[in-house]
């Protein structure tokens, strides 16, 4: 039991995320990211299954074949896109990732920068989180626009760094929403609700 290295990993991942959230301009985001691992059912598990440089929940899934934590993180935190899997309205109906709004898919791109930066820490670069995400790309029920713009922030970080992305991210994909991956221009103020 790790109570305090857990603690110290969630606290510093939550503060990376938040740094980069204010960035582009997503100041709720940032103050409110993974608030719930703070919470009984997600921190027993992490201190329980700390491992450096790894997810507790993994240790968790090693023993018993699922994660308890994640179920419960997952269901509570927007920004991962399994919150947003449901049925389809088909004759037919099937669990499908749903599109997650642009503030979300931002938060998650944030989420997976931090996360590579804390796990990695001096192995990081900017190409680390687009690795991790095509390890398991193949695996994921995410919508197709939301897959498409995730992709596209992590190439971008990948290729031209943080500061060309996040500035994509403030000044384009907050403000045209979905609209970047066609180019299309909107007029709407209401594109991070998209």
């Amino acid at each position: 039991m790790h109570p305090l290295k857990h603690l110290h990993t969630v606290n510093a991942h939550r503060y990376q995320v938040m740094i980069n959230c204010f960035k582009v301009g997503l100041i709720f985001q940032g103050l409110t990211h993974d608030l719930s691992k703070y919470s009984w059912p997600e921190f027993k598990i992490g201190a329980k299954y700390y491992r450096d440089g790894m997810s507790p929940h993994v240790g968790e899934r090693d023993e018993f074949g699922f994660s308890t934590a994640w179920l419960h993180h997952k269901g509570r935190n927007k920004h991962h896109f399994e919150y947003w899997i449901d049925y389809t309205h088909e004759d037919k109906p099937h669990l499908t990732g749903m599109k997650m709004p642009v503030k979300y898919v931002v938060e998650m791109f944030m989420d997976r920068v931090a996360a590579s930066k804390i796990y990695c820490g001096k192995d990081y670069t900017t190409y680390k989180p687009l690795e991790y995400y095509n390890r398991k790309k193949d695996y994921y029920a995410i919508h197709d626009e939301t897959r498409a713009l995730l992709e596209l922030l992590l190439k971008m970080l990948a290729k031209k760094g943080e500061r060309y992305t996040f500035a994509f991210i403030r000044k384009r994909v907050l403000v045209k929403g979905y609209d970047v991956l066609s180019g299309r221009v909107v007029n709407s103020s209401n594109a991070a609700n998209q």
